[in-house]
Order: C-alpha cells, then sequence, then structure tokens
C-alpha cells in the first residue's frame, strides 16, 4: 500500500464505498504512503462524516496491524533461515510465508457485520432473495479485499474459507447440499465485475497480462468472451485445430442462426460439433450458465441438449427415457407409497374422462414421471415444481396441469430460469437428466437416489438401481 499512486488510493476508497472521499483525497494528492501517515486530526479535516472517519481510520489501523505482524514473521523466518539455511531458502522461504499467511487467514478471518435488514432474514433462517444475495456478495467481497490488503485476486483457498464461514454460520443457506458451489462461484463474479473497470492498479494489469488480456481492450467484456479468448488462444497453440477466428465464426453464424424461424440444423450440427471443445471447457472452468448460453444457445434447444449429452456419453437419452416409462410406469403406479399422493389422485380423476388408449398412456407415463421422487423417498420439489413456482436453484422441471391433453405445459429451470419449453414428460425427464451432465451440476443429496435409478438405466449398467 506504501508504494500506491493517488489514483489506487481513489480505487481503494470506491471499493470500500468511500467513493464521496475521492475528490478530496484527489485535491490533497493522497497517496499509500500519506494514507499511512494519516492521524485522527488530519482524517477529521479531510472527512466530514463521522461514519466515514470511523471506517477511514479503522481500514488504516487494521492494515498497520497485518504490517506489524508480517514483518514480526519475515524476523522470525530470518532467524529461522539463520538456523536452517537448507530448510527455508529460495522457494521454500516463499512457500513458508504462504502457509503463514493461509494459516493467519484461517485463523483470523470473521464474516462482516451485514446491514440490518440482511441480519433479519439469517436471523429468521429464510433463504435470501436474488437482490438480499447480491448485496450479501458485494459485503463479502468488500471484507476479503480489506483481509487481502486490497488485492482483487484471492486464491481457491481464500474463496473456500470465506463460504465456509458463511455456511458454518448460516447453515441453511447450503440450499440442497450445492450451496458451496453457488456462493463461491458468486462471490469469484463480483471479484471480476469489481476488476473490470479498473485499469491503473499494477496487480490487475499483471494478471492482465498474464491471463491473455491486452491493453486498451473493451474494459466491458463478459466473463463468456474472457473464457473464449482463454481457449482460442490454447487452439491456436494446436494446428490440428481450428484458428481463433475461424471459432469466431462459428459461434457468430450460431447466434445468428438461432435468431431465424427457420433453421438450417444439419449445419448447426456441423458447428456445435466443431466447437464442443471450447464449450466443455467454459462449462469445466464453471463459467456463469447465461455466459455459456449467450455463445451456444442452441443449448436451449431440448434436441440440441440431447445430442450433447449423446456427444459425452454416446446415449441416446431420449429413447432411453421413453423405453423407462413405458416399462416401469405400471409398476410405480401400483406402489403403496403412492396411493395416496395427490398426484396419482388427480390422475385417477383424469383417467375416467378418457377412453383413448394412447391418452391414458400418456397420463399414466406423465404420472410415473412425477411420482419418482415419491417413490424413492427423495424431495419432489428439486424435481419438478407442478402448478407452483420454481424454488429451486439446481436443474428442475415446470409443470402445469400435467394431465390436460390440451393444455399441459413442461419446462426445464436452472437457476430458477426458464432455460428450455418441453413436449411431453419423457422429453422433460429426458431433459432434467441431461442437464446434470452436460452443465456438469453437482446433483443434490434430496433427489440423488431418483436419478441414480434414472443414471442407472440409462448408462445400462450391470447392476441398475431397482424399485423399492
Amino acid at each position: 500500500m506504501e508504494s500506491w499512486s493517488v489514483e489506487q488510493v481513489c480505487n481503494w476508497l470506491k471499493l470500500r464505498n468511500l467513493g464521496e472521499l475521492v475528490p478530496k483525497f484527489r485535491e490533497e494528492e493522497i497517496s499509500g504512503a500519506a494514507l499511512l501517515a494519516l492521524n485522527d486530526r488530519m482524517v477529521q479535516q479531510l472527512v466530514k462524516k463521522i461514519g466515514h472517519q470511523a471506517v477511514l481510520m479503522d481500514l488504516i489501523k487494521k492494515y498497520q496491524q497485518q504490517k506489524s505482524g508480517l514483518e514480526s514473521l519475515t524476523y522470525c523466518c530470518e532467524t529461522a533461515s539463520q538456523k536452517f539455511p537448507e530448510v527455508i531458502s529460495g522457494k521454500n522461504l516463499k512457500s513458508f510465508f504462504v502457509r503463514q499467511r493461509m494459516l493467519q487467514w484461517t485463523s483470523s478471518y470473521v464474516l462482516p457485520d451485514f446491514p440490518y435488514d440482511v441480519k433479519c432474514i439469517l436471523a429468521e433462517k429464510k433463504c435470501p432473495d436474488h437482490s438480499m444475495r447480491i448485496r450479501m456478495i458485494e459485503f463479502l467481497q468488500a471484507d476479503m479485499t480489506k483481509y487481502l490488503e486490497g488485492s482483487l485476486y484471492p486464491n481457491s483457498q481464500q474463496y473456500n474459507i470465506v463460504v465456509n464461514a458463511l455456511l458454518q454460520a448460516y447453515p441453511f443457506l447450503d440450499e440442497d447440499g450445492n450451496g458451496f458451489l453457488l456462493w463461491k462461484r458468486a462471490l469469484k463474479d463480483r471479484f471480476k465485475y469489481v476488476r473490470r473497470p479498473i485499469e491503473d492498479d499494477e496487480q490487475v494489469l499483471r494478471n492482465k497480462c498474464k491471463f491473455g488480456h491486452r491493453r486498451g481492450q473493451s474494459t466491458k467484456s463478459s466473463f463468456a468472451e474472457n473464457t473464449l479468448d482463454d481457449v482460442q488462444g490454447q487452439v491456436k497453440e494446436d494446428p490440428a485445430h481450428l484458428k481463433g477466428s475461424a471459432m469466431d465464426l462459428h459461434i457468430k453464424w450460431l447466434n445468428q442462426e438461432y435468431m431465424k424461424t427457420q433453421r438450417n440444423w444439419e449445419e448447426v450440427e456441423n458447428r456445435m460439433n466443431v466447437t464442443i471443445e471450447i464449450r466443455r471447457k467454459m462449462i469445466s472452468d464453471k463459467a456463469p450458465l447465461k455466459d455459456v448460453l449467450r455463445l451456444f444457445p442452441f443449448l436451449r434447444c431440448p434436441y440440441q441438449l440431447f445430442r450433447e449429452f449423446q456427444l459425452l456419453t454416446h446415449m441416446d437419452i431420449h429413447k432411453k427415457t421413453v423405453e423407462i416409462l413405458e416399462i416401469y410406469s405400471e409398476n410405480i403406479l401400483s406402489l403403496y407409497v403412492v396411493r395416496n399422493n395427490p398426484i396419482n389422485v388427480m390422475l385417477q380423476e383424469n383417467l375416467k374422462q378418457h377412453t383413448e388408449e394412447d391418452v391414458l398412456k400418456y397420463m399414466k407415463m406423465t404420472a410415473a414421471c412425477l411420482l419418482l421422487p415419491e417413490v424413492f423417498g427423495d424431495d419432489s420439489s428439486l424435481f419438478a415444481a407442478v402448478n407452483e413456482e420454481v424454488k429451486a436453484v439446481t436443474p428442475v422441471l415446470e409443470v402445469k396441469n400435467p394431465f390436460d391433453v390440451n393444455s399441459c405445459e413442461f419446462a426445464l429451470y436452472i437457476e430458477r430460469e426458464e432455460l428450455a419449453q418441453l413436449d411431453d414428460c419423457t422429453m422433460a425427464l429426458a431433459a432434467l437428466v441431461a442437464a446434470f451432465h452436460v452443465f456438469d451440476i453437482p446433483c443434490p443429496k434430496r433427489i440423488h437416489r431418483t436419478l441414480n435409478f434414472l443414471e442407472s438405466l440409462v448408462f445400462e449398467v450391470r447392476n441398475p438401481a431397482s424399485l423399492p
């Protein structure tokens, strides 16, 4: 911090919600060294609001405490290196510092004091809504930056420490056993968002150069574009693959074709095959789903989702799902555990109104599909929301009027947003299973037995799971 310029200090203030102080700090030319030299009287002259005075003095004090702790650690290392020069030297000394700082993080990190309305929600053990989550992530990001002495590049272990602290304090935030990944991803995305507009911070520039960003490049590029650049950089190194510019053309063509009503499906399949390497790289790197879909919108089309599954597993998921429901639907409906279930009651009422064999078969398959979680004792809300609002963030089906042949609707949701409209229960079930694999989403524990049953039949394992 001592070597920071005035502009770097101003950026640091903005990250801590002290942007009102920037004009005064620029006027007084407060650099990093000057900031650390401020005393109480100087702060009172610079800053009018008492709240801002308290926050600023607290940040300076904590930085100085961390600095003095690091200096004492350095002294210990120097003493140790004199006694054991063969143990602490060169790279070992660097790794020693890293380990010590990580131990300091692990032992000293405490969650920030969230705003009053956030604390009220957490005290009631309610899962926060989208806007409340954003506020929590903003506070966590600002707090991590404070612990990192202004750095905007936490490592994976530091992300883990913060998210673990959050979930230990509020276990109900670990939604469906998948909360850790979701909160960690949101926190990483927040740091990327904060880094994006900063052009003059030395560490930001250094890391941009390291990871392939160029000076003068648009600072509003999305995570998807940055990931695409990274993958294309790898593709360019291998002459056996397409050049990055050719890959750009394929992705641009796919986006243009998706907007058309009459699509060239054969060419769509060819170009989706060609771009699969970039797509899988993005997904394995945990790129936000919205960025993957922005580059590859055809993954919203059910049969392209099934093709992607087939490219990964060599299995026809839709064909297998039809076979599963045709074979097991009668057995599922005859089980005692589903006899009084509302879905089964609704089915029996609607069966009385029809006589056509195809309609009756369709209704029974639909009911069998929706009753699967009940059969295995799983949480049905993580499988399908029937005539209800979708609440799960993992892949889940939205089903409306399931036994009305003329008005029934099926849709696949991920992260509470609609991914695709589906024709019937077989397509819906196939899309649900495929989504977990295609988008590399961990299966929630409370729906594990149901999906395990389906996957064992889809993948034709030697001893498939059976109905209870």
